[in-house]
């Protein structure tokens, strides 16, 4: 068989990803033939990278991410039949004109219709009202992001109300939460904004804003972390395509807590009970489909991100209904240019937002102006491909929290500010909190920002192949609890001020993996471990120098390229 992504065998396979192939010289002289490129020299295979390949599933480091993303991280998004063109339903491309109530209902005649892709041609409309997708296999699609506009006028705090925390204190959780563009399904959204209206500060995840919106499918046998097929008690509500919670609560001396942590006497002597909003956080909620179903035997599309075992109660649940395969592609949602608020007190010029949604994507798109640029929350298995943040600088340019799981943030672009930060303000940069987990950035162009770990234990989430001016800060209150659960991976980070913060974590971050990282030292924010002893984290090829010094170039690529090799 040759010697492809599908068919290479497993040395071929670690000694060529990451390689690179010469392209056809063209130009010239006519008729002389062009010399061929210098081929750069191949990079190092660190010895990470020979273990994991051997145990990918269960490797004490580097996680296993090579299903992130919507469809497992396929290529291609489902190209739906377009069904509606927002101008026969009003809309006017003349920039003054308000779009958004023309826009909105032609996505809610494509949800009524069974989905399908709602048409933006070439101009600028402008909206005064936020933009919502409500429903399942429904497609926003403009013509293009530098070539289709929405102008956004207004805010989520004039246009739903003021926002506060469940948390106390007098900040907007607008900081974090919402969009302008919102996809949401239909009943959790409304439920959400009853709640925000009658200021009775929701949870915003799968099981309602209460946390109970949820019922027990069956319960399940003990298993291992990286095990795909687990034993139930009962079967009889489950079928393949069918996707369910696995639920695992903590035990009162916090032995889950302590296991994403990676376990061992720095996470034992963690004081977790002071931390009382990391622990509001659990149960840990992971949405995952049923692959198969044969017996008590059930088998999922992912792997298990964790142990499970009886102390924590596992079970698969219900929760509330999911968005699912619905999109938005090919457009750029541009706020209008305000100063960018005091910090913590946003007032939701949002970009695009994904929550409770599954399978869902957004490509060729650029937020502009934006307090917070993309958003998942509750949000597991999407895809943000091809997105900027630009214009006068955000908050948070990328936001992953309220147990967002298993999400691929590919070729992405933080844009460097057009305007000075104003004083009292913050830059955050590629956010992860809440026990976020599985999550990859991919391919990023960060002019600005930070690799923002912002407490609340997120765990088991790469960072790959991405150039950083290193000079944002991370944030989270100090009840949020540590920075970094087990098995963070930076895997080929080029940090172009050489400011360690965050992106050099083999003395941070528990069981973690920092590899080809050039030299960088501490200064500004300065990191502080949140566990004692021994972390048990590695650091391979420290101060590489080019983004080719490491083979594999990109962890996810990889991955994925051995998730070819059906080694499971």
């Amino acid at each position: 068989m040759s010697n492809t992504r599908e068919g290479m065998t497993r040395r071929g396979f670690l000694g060529g990803v990451g390689g690179t192939a010469a392209a056809a010289a063209g130009g010239g002289v006519a008729g002389a033939v062009a010399p061929p490129p210098p081929v750069p020299p191949p990079g190092e295979a660190p010895t990470l990278w020979r273990e994991f390949a051997r145990t990918p599933f269960t490797h004490p480091q580097i996680p296993y991410v090579g299903r992130a993303g919507c469809h497992g991280g396929a290529r291609r998004f489902p190209r739906r039949a377009v069904v509606a063109d927002v101008t026969d339903h009003g809309a006017v491309a003349d920039g003054t004109t308000d779009c958004a109530p023309a826009i909105n209902r032609a996505l809610a005649a494509a949800g009524r219709a069974g989905g399908g892709t709602v048409f933006v041609p070439p101009g600028t409309y402008r909206i005064d009202g936020l933009i919502r997708i409500g429903h399942d296999n429904v497609v926003l699609r403009g013509a293009g992001s530098t070539r289709t506009k929405l102008y956004a006028t207004r805010n989520l705090t004039e246009l739903i109300g003021v926002y506060g925390s469940r948390y106390g204190g007098d900040k907007s959780s607008w900081s974090w939460a919402g969009g302008l563009i919102w996809l949401a399904p239909e009943a959790r959204w409304n439920s959400l904004v009853t709640a925000v209206q009658q200021r009775d500060w929701p949870f915003e995840g799968w099981t309602g804003n209460r946390r109970d919106e949820w019922e027990t499918l069956t319960t399940v046998r003990p298993a291992p972390r990286g095990t795909w097929t687990i034993t139930v008690t009962d079967p009889t509500r489950l079928r393949p395509g069918r996707l369910v919670l696995l639920r695992l609560a903590d035990d009162p001396g916090h032995t889950l807590l302590e296991h994403m942590a990676g376990g061992g006497p720095g996470a034992e002597a963690y004081p977790w009970d002071r931390h009382t909003k990391l622990t509001s956080y659990v149960p840990y909620e992971w949405p995952a489909r049923i692959a198969r179903v044969r017996g008590r035997k059930v088998t999922l599309e992912r792997p298990l991100p964790l142990d499970v075992r009886p102390e924590w109660d596992p079970r698969l649940t219900t929760h509330v209904r999911e968005l699912t395969g619905a999109g938005v592609e090919g457009l750029t949602l541009e706020a209008v240019e305000t100063p960018q608020s005091p910090h913590l007190l946003d007032l939701g010029r949002n970009g695009v937002v994904l929550q409770c949604a599954y399978d869902c994507w957004v490509d060729d798109v650029v937020v502009r102006h934006v307090d917070n640029g993309f958003g998942l929350v509750a949000a597991s298995a999407c895809t943000l491909r091809r997105t900027t943040v630009a214009g006068r600088g955000s908050h948070h340019p990328y936001f992953c929290r309220e147990g967002s799981h298993d999400n691929l943030v590919e070729d992405f672009t933080i844009e460097q500010r057009t305007i000075p930060a104003p004083a009292g303000t913050q830059l955050h940069g590629i956010n992860v909190e809440g026990l976020s987990s599985y999550n990859v950035w991919s391919r990023g162009d960060m002019r600005m920002g930070t690799f923002d770990s912002h407490k609340g234990l997120p765990f088991a989430n790469v960072r790959t192949d991405i150039t950083v001016n290193n000079n944002g800060r991370h944030g989270g209150d100090a009840i949020s609890g540590p920075l970094f659960g087990a098995r963070f991976t930076h895997w080929n980070i080029r940090v172009t001020n050489e400011r360690a913060g965050l992106i050099k974590i083999d003395g941070l971050a528990p069981y973690s993996a920092t590899v080809a990282v050039n030299k960088v030292r501490a200064f500004d924010q300065i990191d502080v471990p949140d566990f004692a002893g021994d972390l048990h984290s590695r650091l391979e090829l420290y101060g590489a120098t080019d983004a080719d010094a490491v083979r594999p170039r990109n962890l996810y690529e990889a991955q994925r390229a051995l998730r070819a090799l059906r080694i499971r």
